[in-house]
Parts: C-alpha cells; structure tokens; sequence
C-alpha cells in the first residue's frame, strides 16, 4: 500500500474560492480608468508589451472576461487549506478512480499557480478516460507556492526553496502518502530539485521539465549545445532578466504599483508568457487568451504581486548550477525553453537519470503550453518507478 490514513493532529479544512462581487465591479472600475503610459519608441518588443496589445489585453479582460467562469471550473476539483510551519497552504488534491495510482505532488513556479496544472489534473488521474492505461494513473496534489494564490503570504523572511521542500513532505505525510513522485517547472523546478536533494522518506523519484543542472565550472571549449545553453542563459539573465533581477532585490517596489494597478499586473505577468513561450509573436499563440487572464486575475484578486516576487528575493543566492542528484530523475526538455541545457550536463549532474526526452514544441510554461505532451511525458518517466510504488523498497 502507498497510503496511510491521513495525520488529523492538524486540521486540513475544505476551500472553495468565492471572490466577492465588489472586487470584480472594482476591477473593471480601475481597468476602464486605466492611466496608459506613452507608447514604445520601437517597432518591436524590446522595450517591453507593447502598447496596442496591452490596451487589446486590458479591453478584452474589461469587457469580455468572466472570472465567475473560471471560478466554477477551479472549485470542480477539491480544494483544502492546512497550516504547514505557521503558514496556510491552499492545495488541490485528486485521487484517482484507479486503486493503485501513484501519488504526484506538482510544483508550478511564477508567474504560474495551481492554473497551470489544471488541464492535466483529469488525463492523470483518469488516463482511461484519455487514452491512456489504468497502471499509469495518479493521485495528484498541487499546492500553491507561500505567497501565491490562496496560499498565505508570509509575514518574516525564510520561506525559501528548501524551507518550501520540507512543508511539500509534511504535507504528504499529513495526506497519508507514504511512497510518492514528484514534478516542478520553473520555480516549481527547483523546489522539486530541493525534495530530490533532500531525499525524505517516502520520495520515490522526480520529474523536471526545466532541469538546473549547469556545471559548477563552465568548460572553456564548448560543444555547439552547450553554446546554446550558455547563450539562453545570457538570455534568461540579460534581456528576459529584468523582472527576475527587480524582484530578486527590491520585490516590494513594484509591488506598490502592481497592487493598484491591474493594467499594471496584466502586462507584467504577460510579458513573461511572450517572452519565455513557444509562440508566432504573442503570447495567446502559446497558451489560450482566457487562461492567460484566469493567470492575471488570480494574482490580482489575491493581491499576490509582491509576496510572490518574494521568492526571488528569499532564493537570490541560489545558483543555475543546481544540486547533483542520486535519486531517480526523470527530465523532458522542451526545445524553446530558456535556459535550454544539453543532455550531457543533465546526465552528469544526475547520476540516476532514468528517462530523458526532447519534446518537438513547447517552451518554458509547458504546462500550460503543451499539457498533452507533459502528462505523457510524466507518464512515462515516471513508469520505472510504479515497482517500487508497490514493494516498498
């Protein structure tokens, strides 16, 4: 058995997201009284949104947008809050119909949240019902990240990446699960490489769709991918880096603009998705315009802008070289995301690599991206791992 009855000394109590009526007729107030600021000098994106599309973007979240949507469609799947070291955490938690599924705890990063993985959360945990097999199913559990969503926000400092890891255990052992797996993107990545790292009983193995896995010393002779990964990374560092530098050091100044002004929020969190996406030029070419919005939205009803930004700040000492790892680590690569690291530094990094893919589309949001692509890829990376699920050894 995977399961243990749940631990009841700390209560885990149902949620359901409600937001109040006066906050949406608030939002659409402040985006109609929208102040625009001058438009770009250029004829292209480097200096940011662009004008047009940021007013396209507000205009359609203003006119045409209905959160009440999403809400029903969020508060389908059981939704729960428990306090983990002095701080709520809000998760969703699926078991699947199938006996012997897998627990999996996914991990989404920023400017992500619960959302990313909604589209995966059925192909998972029922994957008869979407062309898979019944040995593939998982339970999944997916908390919100302290600080974002309907998480708390921390009130003192410390919540950093491995801080995260070990409430990410407790919570597990709270839900009864004694053998599990676990996924992470982006920041999602990271906290996931920390659990790895850590090794806690019960961590069977992981799956990374971003892996942070550069050499300590980078080799002064560089093959033509590991050019190309050193190159994404001046990328991820430079040019795509100003919101991560900004957050990573002051996170609380943008975080007085971000709070007052959704116009403000949108474009921020938009950019990010244009940037960083496998797209024709816009963002909404990557992930669907109204999910993008159900993003937006969520940081601003919860008004998370600045205490999200905190987890650059808590980790600015981190590194991309990233910790090497023993347990199991199963790692598919999605060809635009950045940094994109070559197979050779992901297989010295981890010494127990027990699957690696190239996906052939997709960037560094893959699971909002190409939600298809990672549930198989999950499924199969994974596999190796279901023995163990069942022996306990």
């Amino acid at each position: 058995m995977t399961t243990q009855p749940p631990d009841t000394a700390t209560p885990v109590r149902t949620f359901s997201v409600a937001i109040p009526d006066d906050d949406i007729r608030d939002l659409r107030d402040r985006l109609r009284r929208t102040r625009w600021p001058n438009p770009e000098t250029v004829a292209d994106w480097s200096q940011g949104v662009r004008s047009d599309h940021a007013r396209a973007l507000v205009d359609h979240w203003e006119h045409d947008y209905d959160w009440r949507r999403f809400e029903t469609a969020l508060n389908r799947h059981p939704q729960f809050l428990t306090e983990i070291d002095g701080l709520d955490i809000h998760f969703i938690h699926v078991r699947s119909p199938h006996p012997d599924a897998m627990p999996l705890l996914l991990t989404h990063g920023w400017p992500g949240s619960v959302i990313d993985f909604l589209r995966m959360i059925d192909p998972l945990t029922d994957p008869v019902a979407h062309g898979g097999r019944a040995e593939d199913a998982f339970d999944v559990v997916i908390p919100s990240l302290p600080g974002f969503g309907f998480s708390g926000k921390p009130t003192g400092i410390g919540w950093n990446v491995d801080r995260i890891a070990a409430a990410w255990t407790e919570l597990m052992r709270r839900l009864g699960y004694t053998r599990w797996a676990a996924h992470g993107g982006d920041w999602g990545s990271v906290v996931t490489t920390m659990l790895a790292k850590a090794q806690p009983d019960g961590l069977l193995g992981i799956h990374l769709n971003t892996p942070y896995a550069f050499p300590e010393e980078i080799p002064k002779k560089l093959s033509p991918e590991e050019q190309h990964a050193m190159d994404t990374l001046t990328l991820y560092g430079g040019v795509l880096g100003g919101s991560n530098h900004l957050q990573g050091t002051k996170p609380e100044t943008p975080g007085f603009a971000l709070a007052d002004s959704p116009a403000g929020q949108a474009a921020w969190i938009y950019e990010k998705f244009q940037s960083k996406t496998d797209n024709a030029g816009f963002a909404e070419d990557a992930i669907p315009l109204e999910t993008i919005l159900d993003t937006i939205s969520l940081y601003w009803f919860t008004n998370s802008a600045a205490s999200s930004a905190r987890i650059y700040w808590e980790n600015r000492a981190a590194t991309m070289a990233g910790p090497a790892l023993t347990l199991p680590v199963a790692v598919t690569v999605f060809p635009k995301d950045i940094p994109l690291l070559p197979r050779s530094w992901i297989e010295d990094k981890y010494t127990n690599l027990i699957h690696y893919a190239e996906a052939d589309k997709g960037g560094h949001f893959a699971a909002l991206e190409q939600p298809e692509i990672l549930v198989d890829e999950i499924r199969v990376g994974l596999r190796s791992l279901r023995g163990a699920l069942q022996t306990g050894s």
